[in-house]
């Protein structure tokens, strides 16, 4: 068949995740079922009392399996490439390690340059606003986007989430939290930004192994692309802000426009990675990574690892966690196994300003369109470019044919220096 029609791509796909899924043994499986559900109540208890001693056998215990399971497949140029291979097929470590030491001390200047400027103000983002209005506001924004509620809803999770049943059933979750209301709006364009990747993918693709996305990176530049790029801009909430405004006027008094723009992309070196502000996010997946690589290594024992954690945050956001909750028990990836997984948050930012530099230059007017609030065209084009092939395409083959080049930092660094030089004078 011509290795581009679907047909070769669809045995290409099936072949591969078939050979994967034989070269597992079902002891295994069994075992690493039991040991990770295990591992994952011993994590939400060491979380809640604060106290990495009680998560450390378990993750011990994982990890041995974790690296049980490389050894059912072939030899790689790294062990951590057989990990990162399940989330995102075909990438390397080493093109990871590579991407990342090009983009870690511009993001690291780059903040060094933001904390030497007056910090701005958003105090009055964390005043008390009604969860239900919130709730309805963030519902509204993901319909004018283009989420399909024929195809879908929001329900209320713990954390946010999407998940597909098929094409025709895609669903989201959000949640309210009290300390940071507004990020009920943030979370809804998050999710809703992989919800419409799932309902753009071809029909034709449903029930066989071409459905869902090209990979974890790509998903993820979907989402950033929504909440970042779009939801954080300044044309966005030209649109949006006064309709904000109206709902919240007495937690919104007095405050401008380019205020509220200031406070929602404000930059503070933080604990939590998924608090994490675009201009930091990345230096935590970066830390992330590099324990996984030296776990797998064997060059880092578990029962070192709330120290060296503390160790890196201090080095690369400037910060140090009080206790372990805070620090390294604050994921929950590592109790289910899920090793490999980290990086794919950080390509997906890269990705999706790859796919933003190349989406402006096909689209000319599109401030002026999100301004108005008019997202069609920026929907139909990733339905064109990225959402219609499902897996058709691996990851970097995939940015290679929309953008003209593989997965590189270089477009996310402009967008940030851009952006933040506009935001905090630079």
């Amino acid at each position: 068949a011509d290795p581009s029609s679907d047909e070769a791509a669809l045995v290409r796909v099936a072949a591969r995740d078939y050979d994967k899924a034989v070269r597992v043994p079902s002891e295994f499986v069994a075992e690493q079922a039991i040991v990770t559900t295990k591992a994952f109540d011993a994590w939400a208890e060491a979380r809640s009392k604060s106290d990495f001693s009680i998560f450390r056998p378990h993750l011990e215990k994982v990890l041995e399996l974790v690296r049980k399971y490389i050894t059912f497949f072939p030899p790689a140029e790294h062990p951590y490439d057989t990990l990162l291979d399940d989330y995102e097929p075909g990438m390397k470590t080493a093109d990871v390690q590579a991407i990342f030491d090009r983009l870690r001390p511009q993001q690291v200047e780059l903040i060094k340059a933001i904390t030497a400027r007056p910090q701005v103000n958003d105090k009055f983002l964390h005043k008390k606003y009604n969860e239900g209005k919130l709730w309805d506001f963030s519902a509204a924004i993901t319909k004018e986007f283009g989420y399909d509620w024929n195809r879908g809803r929001m329900d209320k999770a713990p954390h946010p989430f999407e998940t597909t049943f098929s094409v025709d059933d895609v669903r989201i979750t959000n949640r309210f939290e009290s300390d940071n209301p507004l990020a009920t709006l943030f979370s809804a364009m998050h999710e809703s930004g992989h919800a419409m990747y799932e309902q753009g993918i071809n029909r034709d693709y449903e029930r066989t192994s071409l459905s869902h996305g090209a990979s974890l990176a790509i998903h993820e530049s979907q989402s950033r692309l929504w909440e970042n790029l779009v939801g954080r801009s300044l044309p966005f909430w030209e649109y949006f802000y006064p309709k904000l405004k109206k709902v919240f006027a007495s937690q919104l008094d007095g405050i401008g426009l380019k205020n509220f723009y200031k406070a929602i992309n404000k930059v503070e070196p933080s604990l939590i990675r998924v608090n994490a502000d675009e201009a930091t996010y990345n230096l935590h997946v970066m830390l992330r990574l590099e324990l996984e690589i030296a776990m797998v290594e064997g060059k880092l024992q578990i029962k070192d690892l709330p120290e060296i954690w503390n160790t890196k945050m201090k080095e690369y956001l400037g910060v140090t966690p009080p206790n372990d909750a805070q620090g390294v028990l604050q994921d929950i990836h590592w109790s289910g196994g899920a090793i490999g997984y980290f990086s794919t948050y950080a390509l997906g930012n890269l990705v999706s300003a790859q796919l933003w530099e190349k989406i402006n230059r096909d689209i000319k007017d599109l401030d002026d369109q999100i301004c108005k609030g008019r997202f069609d065209a920026l929907l139909g084009w990733l339905h064109e470019n990225i959402h219609q092939h499902g897996r058709k395409y691996d990851p970097q083959d995939l940015v290679q044919k929309v953008t003209g080049s593989r997965i590189t930092p270089e477009p996310y660094v402009r967008y940030l220096k851009t952006k933040y030089s506009d935001i905090y004078g630079l």
